[in-house]
């Protein structure tokens, strides 16, 4: 049982997973973390169980109409020393498209005796180089279904009691590929427009959890990078770039909608203010609902 904040989170062996998983042990989270390579899982692990050693000044978010969400802290730029913190992050290596797997990462939680947050971040690509339509495996289009839309969904079944007793937040990792038609794109994109609506929908469906489909935008990635193989994708943000919008958003809990990383950011010389969970619930959510017409083209 512990007091802290308790977050899941699919796919943080690397990338924006892990990037986002040490972000919040940083901030004194306990975070289960599930990756498919058990040594690279429990390296990423290892690493995130480090924390700096001069503490954060705690920042309150503000949750209008929720419960109290559990804190977050500034960002600690400057600091480099650090030390262990054995057992903040919690390794359960396995395939989120497995139904045992799920149901050990939620056991994993429950043992921490609650779960505040869950983000849906595993994902397949499908094959690289990206095929068109008419050239795709159809087992390689389901083999990214399972993962990136059933596996999802299968997960939420589960968490959401725990999300419900605590008001927690469910985020899932969209793309701007599940809103336009980039060729060569047919397999991930739909995959991630499913995960989006079925995120709009269980936003419907269960008022008390904030419900958020996040788009990143480009990152450097390896899964980038096999979108890409032929490509130098050294320019593309590391996905560290991309956490403190979605910290920012798990923070101050706007109205559950879909969101693109580059519009979280504050950003005063465009007037967006100290009360950024007003300002997003007022200029995302209600102003620019769709956003499905004015993504980013960041593929």
């Amino acid at each position: 049982m512990t007091n802290d904040p308790v977050a899941l989170i699919t796919g943080a062996s690397r990338g924006l997973g892990l990037a986002l998983a040490r972000a919040l042990a940083e901030r004194g989270w306990r975070v289960v973390v599930d990756g498919r390579d058990a040594t690279r899982l429990a390296a990423a692990a290892a690493s995130a169980n480090t924390v700096p050693s001069t503490p954060s000044v705690p920042e309150k978010p503000s949750v209008p109409d929720k419960a109290a969400a559990p804190e977050m802290a500034s960002d600690d730029a400057g600091l480099r020393q650090r030390h262990a913190v054995p057992g903040r992050v919690i390794p359960i290596a396995g395939d989120v498209t497995d139904a045992a797997h799920r149901r050990a990462l939620v056991d994993a939680a429950a043992r921490l005796g609650r779960l505040d947050l869950v983000v849906a971040n595993a994902s397949e690509l499908g094959p690289s180089p990206l095929p068109t339509l008419a050239g795709a495996p159809l087992d390689a289009v389901r083999a990214v279904y399972e993962t990136n839309v059933i596996a999802p969904l299968a997960l939420v079944q589960l968490v959401l009691p725990p999300l419900r007793a605590s008001g927690g937040t469910l985020l899932t990792i969209s793309s701007d590929a599940a809103v336009e038609a980039y060729p060569r794109w047919g397999v991930y994109g739909p995959s991630k427009a499913a995960l989006d609506h079925l995120a709009a929908i269980l936003a419907v469906e269960e008022p008390a959890v904030g419900v958020y489909a996040v788009d990143p935008g480009d990152m450097r990635t390896e899964m980038h990078q096999r979108a890409f193989p032929d490509e130098d994708i050294s320019d593309r943000p590391p996905p560290e770039e991309v956490v403190p919008a979605i910290l920012r958003l798990i923070a101050t809990r706007p109205a559950s909608g879909r969101y693109r990383a580059a519009d979280l950011a504050v950003d005063a010389a465009v007037g967006r203010g100290p009360d950024l969970a007003a300002d997003l619930a007022a200029g995302l959510a209600v102003d620019r609902p769709a956003d499905l017409l004015t993504a980013r083209a960041v593929r």
